[in-house]
Formats: C-alpha cells, sequence, structure tokens
C-alpha cells in the first residue's frame, strides 16, 4: 500500500509540474499573440505587471519587461503562501510563476491582430484555460489566489469583493492609458476569462446529488470509500410503481467528482436511481481538500 502510494503521490508531482509548464506556456501566448498586440489589460496581478510595465516605459527613461514584474510582485506572496497556505502548495505555485515569467520573456510578440475585441476574447480565453487548468491540478498561478486561500483559511470568506476591485482598478487604468474603449475591452476579457477558468476548473462548481436505493448501506459505504462527503439518509420512501420500500440518500458533491461517484454507484447498486442537480448553493460545511 505505501509503495502504491508513493507511485500516486509522484504522479501527483509530476502532473502539477507538467501543468505549470502549460500554463506558462498559454499565459505567454496569451499576452504575446493577442494581450500586448492589442492594448488589452489582464485581471489580478498580471494586469497589475502589464500596467506597471506601460507606466515605467512612457514615464521613466528606462524599462521594466511585464515578465520580470509579474515575478516580482508575487514575490511577497510567496512567502505569505509558505507561512499561511503550505509547503508544497508553495513549491508549485512558484513553479507556475516562474515558468509564466521565463515564456513571457522568451516568446517573442507576434501580431496576428490588432483588433482589440479578438485580442480580449481569445487572450482571456487561453489564458482561462491555463489558469483553470492549473487549479484543476491543485496548484495555483499566484497573484490573488494566494490572497483568497489566504482569508479563507483565516476567515471561511470568499474575497469576491477584493477580485471585483482589484480588476476595476484594472479597468479604469486600461482606460485612462489607452483610452476608454480599451477599459470595455479590458473588461470583456476578464469576463471571458472568468467564464472559461470556471468551465475547466470544476471542482468548485457543487452539485446536489438524491440517491433511492434498496441498498443504502452498500451505497454509502462505497461513496464514502471512493469520496469523503456526509451523507443523509431518509428511510420510509416507497416506489409508486411496485409499492417496496425504499431508502433515499442526499448529498452534495463537486462536478469534478461526477466519476468517482458514477464508480461508487456501478459497484454498489448499479440499478438505483441517482438524480443530480446542477449548481446548488451551499450553507453550512462542505469539505473541500486542502490545495
Amino acid at each position: 500500500m505505501d509503495e502504491i502510494q508513493q507511485i500516486w503521490k509522484r504522479h501527483q508531482y509530476v502532473a502539477r509540474a507538467s501543468a505549470s509548464f502549460i500554463y506558462g506556456i498559454l499565459v505567454s501566448v496569451a499576452m504575446n499573440f493577442f494581450w500586448v498586440p492589442g492594448n488589452i489589460y489582464s485581471s489580478g496581478i498580471t494586469g497589475l505587471a502589464q500596467l506597471i510595465a506601460t507606466l515605467v516605459k512612457r514615464y521613466m527613461p528606462f524599462e521594466l519587461s511585464t515578465a520580470a514584474l509579474l515575478f516580482i510582485l508575487n514575490v511577497p506572496l510567496f512567502f505569505l503562501a509558505w507561512k499561511q497556505i503550505g509547503h508544497r502548495f508553495t513549491f508549485f505555485t512558484f513553479l507556475s510563476v516562474v515558468f509564466s515569467s521565463i515564456m513571457i520573456k522568451s516568446i517573442s510578440v507576434v501580431t496576428l491582430t490588432k483588433d482589440p475585441i479578438i485580442c480580449a476574447i481569445f487572450g482571456a480565453a487561453i489564458n482561462g484555460f491555463g489558469t483553470g487548468l492549473a487549479l484543476k491540478n491543485g496548484i495555483s498561478t499566484g497573484g490573488l489566489d494566494i490572497i483568497g486561500l489566504t482569508l479563507r483559511k483565516r476567515t471561511g470568506k470568499s474575497i469576491g469583493t477584493i477580485n471585483v476591485t482589484f480588476n476595476i482598478f484594472i479597468i479604469i487604468a486600461a482606460g485612462a492609458v489607452y483610452g476608454w474603449p480599451y477599459a470595455f475591452y479590458s473588461a470583456l476579457g476578464i469576463f471571458v476569462n472568468a467564464r472559461v477558468m470556471d468551465i475547466v476548473y470544476t471542482r468548485q462548481q457543487k452539485m446536489q446529488v438524491m440517491i433511492v436505493t434498496n441498498k443504502p448501506k452498500s451505497v454509502v459505504d462505497c461513496i464514502q470509500t471512493h469520496m469523503r462527503r456526509g451523507i443523509t439518509i431518509v428511510h420510509g420512501a416507497e416506489g409508486a410503481y411496485r409499492h417496496d420500500q425504499k431508502t433515499i440518500l442526499f448529498t452534495v458533491i463537486s462536478r469534478y467528482e461526477q466519476l468517482d461517484l458514477k464508480n461508487a454507484m456501478e459497484e454498489s447498486d448499479p440499478y438505483a436511481f441517482v438524480s443530480i442537480s446542477d449548481n446548488v448553493k451551499i450553507m453550512g460545511r462542505f469539505y473541500e481538500p486542502e490545495p
């Protein structure tokens, strides 16, 4: 068993390192093929790095690259993550930021088009896919992710307001630097980025599951073997067709766990009736694995 766990851990490390590298490539493509030619700002720390680089180039006798600023701005956040979140998480976040900075610096700017709408949409879609892939593999891309996880760990609350406020600042900055139409283009890009990231990163999407079964113990044991989820049991249900006794089980899973649920049901009771409702709201305790 220990050997299997070691193999599994090594597989996870390789998958996370690969995701960090892929993210670095994708964010550099988004930056150098779309955002830079279209004068579009990204969200979060990446957008802040773009803004500072633009202002330094415009008003200072020297230049600072976006790639260098992206790494510099994340350095204090690495220390925060190391102390508040975890060493493994910090290591892979560091890899993501390093790969991003290197790739942004190494890949030359290519002007496929200067149309700001196309640049905003396609740049954001590519970056959103990369970010979602990184989060799906249990790693962070740095920046506001670290602040969000730290505050959620300490207070149990998300930082939606901070994210929105920070990105509004980026949008206003885009308008002030490039003209107000570019503020709207950057806002469009931030929206597309978030939507694509949500499509790829399914772990945060909650789903309510109702199971009607005549093998409740087998189903409960199998689900809790495959995943760490609480289950509510309702006894005394009756089937309307044959009037046989049934038990109803309720649980909430993430979309990411659908395959685990399917495997558990095939093992325990393949003839059970299973109903799944998308995008439910959760009040109360819901276990989320540590990053």
